[in-house]
């Protein structure tokens, strides 16, 4: 109860009060005027002890900074998907290469793509095959390859899969001298829409090849 008349005195509220009205904690006003109180009060014949008022300065300091980091720590986050967002809209409408093996033609009625050989192999085969129907349209021996990146182009598709309108699949055959095994290639496609996640940060490119994958796993994009 005096404790309570003091506070009225001083005209602030107490702890119970402000924890009523809001559910924020007290400001730093409010509690800068709080231990002036405190050591205004303090019995003269038992005074505060030093270490006892630093270490409540301190804590309240901390706690300051915290609330603080994370206020500049939300800023940062909706800064940072807001460049996302932009970032992700200048490349809609150009090409990126992600990993899969069915895409549709180009604007120009071609296919290209990409393979990584992480050693040297003796043959080398790309297929391509109707994704539908399985029915293999082409097929390019390309021969020995040395370990690396290795590109590929199919530029005469015939004119019902020039639009676009029929899915083509991919087959990629190479032998390091222990039969043939199929590996995955990466196929340019272009991007025709692009979603923000806002719960997980994660940006999900769509693809022309009905396609949709994270924008993470993008390896390069092309104008």
């Amino acid at each position: 109860q005096a404790q309570k008349e003091l506070l009225d005195k001083l005209n602030i509220r107490s702890a119970s009060d402000v924890v009523n009205e809001s559910k924020d904690t007290l400001g730093q006003e409010e509690f800068l005027t709080l231990m002036t109180a405190q050591l205004q009060n303090q019995d003269p014949m038992a005074p505060m002890d030093n270490g006892d008022f630093i270490a409540q300065m301190a804590q309240f300091s901390t706690v300051t900074g915290i609330t603080d980091m994370v206020s500049s720590m939300r800023s940062m986050e909706e800064e940072f998907r807001q460049f996302r967002v932009a970032s992700v809209s200048n490349i809609l409408g150009h090409s990126v290469l992600v990993p899969g093996d069915t895409t549709v033609a180009d604007l120009n009625g071609e296919l290209h793509g990409v393979f990584e050989l992480e050693k040297t192999a003796i043959d080398t085969h790309v297929n391509f095959l109707d994704a539908s129907t399985g029915e293999q349209l082409e097929s390019r021996n390309m021969g020995p390859q040395a370990s690396g990146l290795i590109g590929f182009q199919w530029t005469d598709l015939p004119n019902e899969y020039r639009d676009g309108s029929k899915k083509i699949r991919v087959e990629v055959m190479v032998n390091h001298g222990e039969g043939m095994e199929t590996l995955t290639p990466n196929l340019f496609s272009k991007v025709i829409g692009a979603e923000l996640n806002k719960t997980t940060g994660a940006t999900n490119l769509e693809l022309e090849n009905a396609q949709t994958v994270d924008a993470s796993s993008v390896i390069r994009f092309r104008m």
